[in-house]
């Protein structure tokens, strides 16, 4: 009887999470191996298959599936690997393969160095599913190691990504260190500049456009010299812009740990929650303020549009006015009236939300006139610049005083409240630690000692939750004297003020509440509070009553 042909498939892998064992375990060196020993016995070399730089943990790789498309096919009749670890360390995957569907085609597996050949009756292949398990046990112990190798480089700053962010690049002498790309950071300034004026993201994504300018992903691939193959309009995009200006990569911090997978066998990316990102910051130059970031940021927040062409269907004060009474945003109202004489005119002003939605059962009218509104605020800037100008040291500890006063109650709070999380914590790790010893003495009952442990775990882990968070609070109400510098040396560039605009308010007010109106004779008066980022209302009434607002 004629011994049966022997048409063999070669695989050869190699990842970066595999142990490089010198040069023995080289693609080159599996592939001379594995070549002697079919010579030797004089079967046929069919085709070598290839994965380089694939993990094992899954078998959806491009060189594995050609070869088990073609053992299907009966091309190949043995598979011949250096090891079984070549061909995969997944336990259950690779168990289906070797125990399922090679015997049912016909198809022999062969790892070398571990001695297993599916076709021996020598009791070899007994051992190959412990094998497999310690093989993936090697790959979760591995991919362990690496994540926190990763982890602790992030929490020092250092970047860990694949592609650095449009309009930064990598420093030549050190990978992990950001510089800032010269060609391209002038867009990003632009982009923010624009944003900080009013413009949203869509609008900025059409004049990018329209102006020609490259957006990251082509220009990735055209630095390469390669040919962009994602199936994209190679257009910014209004999502583009958007994760652009939140990023505070341009202010000079590292935001990384955003995103990971469910387990080391999958390559699928989640999103973390922001609780579990890892950010440092100051880890390299920024190219942006922090003035600009902050007025992008306050925009965000208030979904602040920058007025049309149009000037009857916006206003620059559209997103900053509140109601001083119920806090409802004020509503934009533009009514045209016509003269006797046939001329009209636009009257542009403001009511309390609430009252526009429900009426006077919800709350009154608050109303005010744009055009008032803007020699008002005007004004006031004026005066702020001026004082900051000339008497600087003096408005800074004015401003200090003042924030101090309303801070003071809610700083003693929060201490307090800190103290006592940190005590408690303290306390419960101490009763966990006495509990324990109880229950191995015999004085506490298994039965008691998993429920008490159990409900001081519990509470510990709830202080231990909010302890950050109350440190942060503590912080912040101590950065009275930073904010008010920073306040100052913004405003005072604005003391020879003849004209407000969306720019301006963005960059200086974070919102204006707008007092009920009251009539003196034939004069309507109202309070207006301008609040300003960093520092808030400055003075008790920024408009005293008997000002004319209407």
């Amino acid at each position: 009887m004629a011994e049966k042909a022997y048409n063999v498939g070669i695989y050869c892998r190699l990842s970066n999470d595999d142990e490089r064992d010198g040069e023995s375990v080289s693609i080159e060196n599996q592939k001379l191996l594995l070549q002697r020993y079919v010579r030797e016995r004089g079967w046929n070399e069919i085709d070598i298959y290839i994965d380089d730089g694939f993990s094992g943990t899954n078998f959806q790789r491009p060189g594995v599936q050609r070869l088990i498309a073609d053992a299907k096919a009966g091309r190949i009749n043995v598979i011949l690997v250096k090891d079984l670890s070549r061909f995969g360390r997944n336990y259950i995957e690779f168990g289906q393969y070797t125990d399922y569907l090679f015997p049912s085609i016909g198809c022999r597996f062969i790892a070398l160095n571990n001695g297993i050949d599916t076709m021996s009756n020598d009791g070899s292949t007994d051992v190959m599913c412990f094998l497999n398990l310690f093989n993936e046990f090697y790959s979760r112990d591995t991919s362990k190691k690496v994540k926190a190798v990763k982890k602790a480089c992030a929490e020092n700053g250092k970047f860990m990504g694949t592609y650095p962010a449009f309009g930064y690049k990598r420093d030549p002498a050190d990978k992990h260190h950001l510089i800032i790309d010269e060609e391209t950071a002038p867009v990003v300034r632009r982009i923010f500049s624009m944003r900080a004026s009013g413009l949203t993201f869509c609008k900025i994504a059409r004049i990018l456009n329209e102006e020609g300018v490259q957006p990251p992903g082509v220009l990735y691939y055209q630095r390469k010299g390669q040919t962009d193959p994602r199936r994209v309009n190679h257009q910014w995009a209004d999502a583009t812009v958007k994760s652009l200006v939140r990023n505070e990569v341009y202010i000079g911090n590292m935001v990384q740990s955003k995103y990971g997978t469910f387990s080391y066998k999958s390559r699928k990316l989640i999103a973390k929650d922001k609780d579990e990102w890892i950010r440092v910051e100051g880890t390299h130059e920024p190219i942006i303020s922090r003035e600009v970031w902050d007025t992008v940021v306050s925009l965000d927040t208030k979904r602040v549009r920058k007025s049309p062409a149009d000037k009857t269907s916006g206003s620059i004060f559209t997103g900053l006015l509140y109601c001083a009474d119920c806090g409802f945003k004020m509503r934009y109202h533009a009514e045209r009236r016509k003269y006797s004489d046939g001329h009209t005119e636009l009257f542009k002003s403001f009511i309390c939300g609430n009252y526009g939605r429900s009426g006077k059962t919800a709350c009154s009218i608050h109303s005010i006139y744009e055009d008032a509104l803007i020699e008002l605020v005007l004004q006031d800037i004026r005066e702020k610049a001026q004082y900051a100008e000339y008497d600087r040291e003096r408005l800074v500890a004015q401003i200090v005083r003042m924030k101090e006063k309303e801070k003071h109650s809610r700083l003693a709070s929060y201490e307090q409240e800190l103290k006592a999380t940190a005590a408690r914590i303290t306390e419960l790790e101490k009763l966990m630690q006495n509990l324990y010893e109880d229950k191995c003495t015999g004085v506490v009952p298994p039965t008691v000692f998993q429920t008490l442990m159990q409900k001081y775990e519990t509470e510990r882990a709830q202080k231990a939750a909010v302890l950050p968070e109350l440190e942060q609070k503590v912080r912040t109400q101590l950065e009275a004297r930073q904010e008010a510098d920073r306040w100052t040396d913004i405003i005072r560039r604005y003391i020879e003020i003849t004209e407000l605009d969306e720019a301006i308010l963005f960059a200086l007010v974070d919102r204006i509440e707008i007092g009920e109106t009251k009539r003196f004779g034939t004069m309507r008066v109202c309070d207006v509070k301008v609040f300003y980022r960093y520092v808030g209302n400055v003075d008790d009434a920024v408009v005293q009553e008997g000002r004319e607002v209407g």
